[in-house]
């Protein structure tokens, strides 16, 4: 699959909320995923399909409610895509928001081999 296929089926599944789903297709066993600071729940630095996966029921346990997900067009050049990620959503004890991101991914031998958020 060429980086513009990933990239298109990446934004395709988040906007469906399948992101465990884009994650066990997409992303390589090896992959890491960095944030932009570590925090308690979430540290700087994640490594490892099965551990990005465990990251992503951490921040569901912590979501009251979804009430949509966007994406932009992804922007692809060479290896590495970016999109912009925008999730309407109530955080449990918070009130209800949008949060945006920046999300840039790279891709090697097929698959996402890193992902790197902005905010």
């Amino acid at each position: 699959m060429k980086t513009e296929q990933i990239a298109k089926r990446l934004a395709e599944l988040c906007t469906k909320g399948e992101i465990e789903t884009a994650q066990k297709e997409l992303f390589s066993k090896d992959a890491i995923s960095i944030e932009p600071q570590g925090t308690p729940d979430f540290p700087r630095e994640t490594k490892g399909l099965e551990a990005i996966i465990e990251k992503g029921h951490r921040f569901e346990s912590m979501t009251e409610k979804v009430y949509g997900i966007t994406t932009s067009e992804p922007l692809v050049t060479g290896n590495s895509f970016a999109l912009k990620l925008s999730m309407d959503m109530t955080m449990k004890g918070k009130k209800r928001e949008k949060m945006e991101e920046l999300c840039v991914y790279n891709v090697k031998d097929d698959k996402i081999v890193s992902e790197q958020f902005f905010m």
